[in-house]
């Protein structure tokens, strides 16, 4: 299985990149190859100061070796070995009318140190977050979303959404950080579904991503914007950073196996703003943000 998706999420980098720097036209993925001393490594691949994307990442990782006793105490485990393999990408468009997004596919193994498998599973999902409000966006890219999931689970939908709306949330905010999407974890084999089963739809997944954020970035890339507007942009840029700084667990799963910085950091824009206690005025679309962002609602 490992080997099968490990397979799976390199074609789909491929694939991803070819399709953003065509969507681009400009600027070409940077791709920087790269070891864990532990065991493993990955591809990352970034674009920068491209016509439509302002930065964004769209990087593999294959690791391995001893968990470390933070992550045992974490998973509630003893000492046992982890392989992990995933697709991370963060995309940060120069048009503050189009959104950013992020979407991370990822399976892993922890097994005893005479190689017997402990447990596996797999996670990940798509969310969206947007610095101006277009419901016509929400919709289209949480209907993909729910497409995928009725094709599997008439379930899945609701349960993931939720999931996406509870963990993509700055709680020390009281807001979401965006619009949403799919967040799923642990996804392991029962008795009603094999980890094939959850191969099969986490690969629908992923090969779902640029069917639900491809469209709204070709139709909003090239509406004119004010640098007031660009300043909103930059101001909400400082929550997604806080988001991942305080309460990612990817975040944190890779400071605490030894991962590689730069590919941790690469979902940061290069220019974001905090400014102390800034509200926007009532009634403006900015405002029109916030209220969604507090409360969540369903878009299909």
């Amino acid at each position: 299985m490992k080997e099968q998706f490990f397979n799976y999420i390199q074609t789909l980098q491929d694939t991803i990149t070819a399709k953003l720097e065509a969507v681009d036209g400009k600027a070409k993925f940077k791709e920087d190859l790269w070891e864990r001393e532990e065991g493993g490594g990955g591809r990352s691949r970034v674009i920068e100061n491209g016509d439509v994307f302002e930065k964004g990442g769209v990087n593999i990782s294959k690791v391995h070796g001893p968990l470390n006793p933070a992550m045992q105490k974490y998973f509630n485990v003893g000492d046992v070995n982890f392989f992990a393999c995933g697709l991370s990408l963060v995309l940060h468009p120069k048009n503050p009318f189009a959104p950013t997004v992020h979407a991370n596919w990822r399976y892993f193994e922890m097994y005893e140190k005479d190689g017997t498998l402990v447990d596996n599973w797999f996670g990940g999902g798509q969310d969206l977050t947007p610095y101006y409000l277009f419901e016509e966006d929400a919709i289209h890219f949480h209907s993909i979303c729910k497409s995928v999931c009725d094709a599997h689970d008439p379930s899945f939908y609701a349960l993931y959404k939720k999931q996406c709306d509870d963990y993509f949330y700055n709680a020390h905010r009281d807001e979401a950080r965006g619009l949403g999407g799919l967040f799923f974890d642990h996804c392991k084999a029962t008795p009603e579904r094999s980890m094939t089963d959850w191969y099969n739809f986490v690969t629908q997944v992923g090969d779902s991503f640029l069917d639900a954020y491809v469209p709204i970035v070709e139709k909003r890339k090239d509406i004119p914007f004010t640098p007031e507007q660009r300043d909103w942009q930059e101001i909400r840029r400082g929550r997604y950073i806080e988001f991942n700084l305080i309460h990612d667990k990817g975040t944190l799963f890779g400071l605490k196996t030894n991962g590689r910085i730069e590919s941790i950091f690469m979902s940061f824009p290069p220019h974001v703003q905090w400014r102390y206690n800034y509200k926007p005025e009532k009634g403006t679309k900015e405002d029109k943000l916030l209220h969604v962002l507090k409360h969540p609602k369903d878009w299909v």
